[in-house]
């Protein structure tokens, strides 16, 4: 678990987000992530979290939200690995996941609820997975990717959307 996952683990844009990710422990990563977001989300009104600091671009509340969903499919993608499923899985449009979500009408407690509960569920995954689980390997959006790799995924994506927020839209 506490071994990075090395450049023949993953491939396409996914080692820009597992370089964001810090050296240690992946498990005491993502749960310090699920404190630094509540912290983050706490400190925001409602209507901050709908703000867009441009035309087309994610609201702060869409963005949570496609964190949220984002984990949610990497997860899933993760458990099939794990459990040796060696079945290719799909892509998955984001632009069209956010064109049908309900996060722009959610309350920032709603958003934080549903994070937090995904957050959860991939703690408990991940804590249950046997030590030769985290080399196993697979195929997602025609990549080989393997379980370690996706984990540090999960952190990397929030790790550099969380970056956008700070950036971007709360200066």
């Amino acid at each position: 678990m506490n071994e990075r996952p090395k450049p023949e683990e993953y491939g396409g844009h996914f080692g820009t987000y597992i370089g964001l990710v810090p050296e240690g422990n992946i498990l005491d990563i993502l749960a310090g992530q699920e404190k630094e977001l509540a912290e983050l989300l706490s400190s925001l009104s409602e209507s901050r979290a709908d703000y867009r600091y441009a035309e087309g671009k994610w609201s702060i509340k869409e963005i949570i939200g496609h964190v949220t969903d984002t984990e949610r499919v990497m997860a899933y993608r993760l458990l099939r690995i794990a459990r040796g499923d060696k079945t290719p899985l799909p892509g998955f449009d984001q632009d069209l996941f956010m064109e049908h979500s309900p996060f722009g009408n959610w309350s920032l407690e709603q958003l934080a609820d549903d994070y937090r509960a995904v957050r959860q569920a991939t703690l408990t995954l991940l804590r249950g997975l046997p030590e030769e689980a985290w080399s196993r390997k697979g195929t997602a959006n025609n990549i080989g990717m393997t379980v370690r790799a996706f984990a540090n995924v999960i952190a990397g994506h929030e790790k550099h959307h969380v970056a956008i927020i700070r950036e971007k839209y709360l200066k």
